[in-house]
């Protein structure tokens, strides 16, 4: 009996018609294969707008209870996993401990590939079972091809926890559908170069894990209207940053906001509060708890209106 793959029949390593010849295209016209590809990509995320939302509920309702968000993939996925986890902290001020990235064949492989590291589902239960899990955390596994063994195995370790398990991939018939408590299934096709899923499968997955994490983020408070309240001061450009978000909210003009901003320890939130109520930092910071670090809720103000004046007539609602 012949040999088969089983890997053949993925969508991700099927041969795509629109490239056949590209290695005789001038440049430009590569370019335009690669756009017109990446157009079909971005409908392939808003089939599964949904399921997207869905996810961001399963995952704010986590972090509200005091869960973990961890990503866990191999190659491409583990490391848009990685990048994932590690910008959220200095952006919403997240703790590192409570989003994390997990990458089959740990650190190193984020900087120098080693294939084979996917293929051990017993280093994704290890690795898994190092955190810890409980039922509080969300585990996400992305893995393109839908097929990789050590995402499997992280997976698998997570649900025997009684973790909630959600999956990103881009075969829309994987059988683990039935393993996870829900899946994103993008269905991006082949590839511009057939197999190569830092491609179209890539680029959709960074967009689905921006969303994912964006809109938790949103959801838990983390922004105010769609300035980052919670941003970490740990830069000269963060922390210009900083002043520029308190200046907009509160009118202080820049060294006003440079010296509310020390005195509430470079805490965002707090100088706002503190310019807007006159409280000290201790209480202002027990009323932010109290509204469970939600701006609106603890100001007792909808910053929409502002920034639409601030913005001018670009901003204004449409009729």
């Amino acid at each position: 009996m012949p040999h088969q793959s089983k890997w053949q029949q993925l969508p991700t390593e099927a041969i795509n018609p629109a490239s056949l010849g590209i290695d005789k295209l001038p440049s430009a016209e590569i370019i335009d294969v690669m756009l017109g590809e990446d157009r079909k990509m971005l409908a392939a995320v808003a089939r599964e707008r949904e399921r997207i939302a869905l996810a961001v509920d399963i995952i704010t309702q986590a972090l509200r209870k005091g869960g973990r968000l961890v990503f866990i993939g191999a190659g491409t996925s583990g490391r848009l996993g990685v990048l994932e986890a590690a910008e959220i902290p200095p952006t919403f001020g997240m703790s590192s401990d409570q989003v994390l990235g997990l990458m089959a064949g740990g650190k190193s492989s984020v900087f120098r590939s080693r294939e084979g590291a996917e293929d051990r589902y017993e280093d994704g239960v290890r690795a898994v079972k190092r955190l810890k899990p409980g039922k509080k955390d969300v585990f996400v596994g992305v893995s393109a091809s839908g097929m990789t063994q050590f995402v499997r195995g992280g997976l698998a370790a997570g649900r025997n926890a009684g973790a909630r398990i959600i999956f990103v991939t881009c075969d829309p018939a994987t059988e683990l559908q039935s393993f996870v408590d829900l899946t994103i299934a993008l269905g991006v096709g082949p590839e511009v170069i057939a197999g190569s899923t830092r491609l179209k499968a890539g680029t959709a997955t960074k967009l689905v894990l921006n969303m994912l994490t964006t809109a938790s983020m949103v959801r838990f408070g983390k922004t105010y209207g769609n300035l980052m309240v919670d941003v970490q001061s740990t830069s000269e450009k963060l922390k210009d940053r900083a002043r520029r978000i308190v200046i907009i909210v509160t009118g202080l003009d820049y060294a006003g906001a440079d010296t509310m901003l020390r005195r509430a320890k470079w805490n965002v939130k707090a100088a706002i509060v503190m310019q807007k109520t006159g409280l000290p930092l201790a209480k202002s910071l027990t009323r932010l708890r109290k509204a469970d670090g939600v701006m609106r809720d603890a100001l007792g103000e909808d910053i929409e209106s502002r920034l639409r004046e601030l913005l001018g007539p670009a901003a204004a609602p449409k009729d």
